[in-house]
């Protein structure tokens, strides 16, 4: 079983760096790590980045895995090629490009790119973002999975996911204690869904609420509480589609062996128990 220990960093096409930087810093509240030829880095935490946008291609998004150890990275590889993924191990270059010592890249069985790297890079400076948005943190991704069943099997059964909820068919999948880092969302095509950052308190999120209203960026749900993780979020629209969330107060899931999944309905009120309807594809039934 490949043992994923935290999700690790979103990797992003578009074809506006320059807008994308804007928003990354002035609206989403990340600092610039490093500027490279076609590629900035972007800090939420003590990691050397945790989003990286490149000069490209909008559908070119990868998210990362962080594994143990090297050995756990080449048994990772192996077992992905006995399963029948074809799996790319990285070049040093590539790998000095992910601020990591070694990774592979595979995609999953929906078809999103999925890289397992190991000694990712943490930085001897604390994060400071470009505007007080709060933030503690990468979180969590939701990805897009055109099978949730099939795709459930492969991080719960190939990898180390264990689902902490279901919204319909949808899973909420935990690698740590962290209530989920992985949710899937049935759809028809492969595709990062949304990109989360932990804020530290309610508070921040609704300050976010207003200052994001008051510049016009595009509030595609909430404020709400998640009746699954207990977060309360708000969700809105970045660079080329893509949706960023906050949450503070996710849940905690210490005790394994006491948790039990739970089935919430795939309408407003499975995802927000306030009564905020998402403006999301993904989330509509």
């Amino acid at each position: 079983m490949i043992d994923l220990q935290r999700v690790c960093y979103v990797r992003l096409g578009t074809r506006d760096l320059e807008g994308a930087t804007r928003f990354a810093t002035d609206v989403l509240g990340l600092e610039i790590g490093e500027v490279g030829k076609d590629a900035i880095y972007f800090k939420s935490d003590e990691r050397e980045h945790t989003l990286c946008y490149l000069e490209g291609d909008p559908r070119d998004q990868a998210v990362a895995f962080e594994v143990g150890s090297r050995a756990a990275l080449s048994a990772a590889a192996s077992e992905l090629e006995r399963l029948g993924h074809a799996v790319h191990a990285g070049t040093p270059g590539e790998a000095e490009a992910r601020k990591v010592r070694d990774f592979i890249a595979f995609d999953d069985p929906s078809g999103n790119r999925i890289e397992l790297v190991w000694r990712p890079a943490h930085s001897g400076v604390r994060y400071h973002g470009e505007r007080d948005a709060g933030i503690t943190g990468f979180s969590h991704v939701g990805l897009c999975t055109t099978d949730a069943a099939r795709d459930e099997a492969f991080w719960t059964q190939v990898c180390n996911a264990r689902v902490s909820d279901r919204v319909g068919d949808a899973p909420l999948l935990r690698i740590n204690e962290v209530h989920h880092s992985i949710a899937l969302f049935p759809t028809d095509h492969p595709g990062i869904q949304h990109i989360n950052h932990q804020v530290e308190s309610a508070d921040d999120v609704m300050r976010s609420f207003r200052f994001l209203s008051e510049r016009q960026v595009r509030i595609v749900f909430g404020p709400g509480r998640h009746p699954s993780s207990s977060a309360k979020f708000l969700y809105f629209e970045g660079p080329d589609g893509m949706v960023f969330e906050y949450s503070s107060g996710v849940k905690m899931i210490a005790d394994e062996l006491l948790y039990r999944e739970r089935q919430l309905s795939f309408d407003p009120k499975g995802f927000c128990e306030w009564g905020a309807k998402p403006d999301v594809a993904e989330f509509r039934s």
